[in-house]
């Protein structure tokens, strides 16, 4: 199963968005953020694409910042 990677400016902000992943029974993974990335924290949530939706959705609604990291591929 593939996973997307979520990128945070702050620490506060994963860490967060971990606990709430975790409170939904969502499908995710703390990883270090890609350098590529250029996130302002250097710790990212891998997350099941079936749980993306449902987490995105969670995150907006209480004010979590992230963006998801889209790897370019040349």
């Amino acid at each position: 199963m593939s996973a997307q990677t979520l990128v945070f400016e702050t620490t506060h902000h994963a860490l967060w968005s971990e606990e709430v992943a975790r409170e939904l029974r969502l499908g995710v993974e703390g990883v270090p953020a890609p350098s590529a990335a250029r996130a302002g924290c250097d710790l990212a949530l891998a997350v099941l694409e079936d749980d993306l939706e449902d987490l995105i959705a969670a995150l907006r609604e209480r004010g979590i910042a992230f963006r998801v990291f889209e790897p370019r591929t040349a």
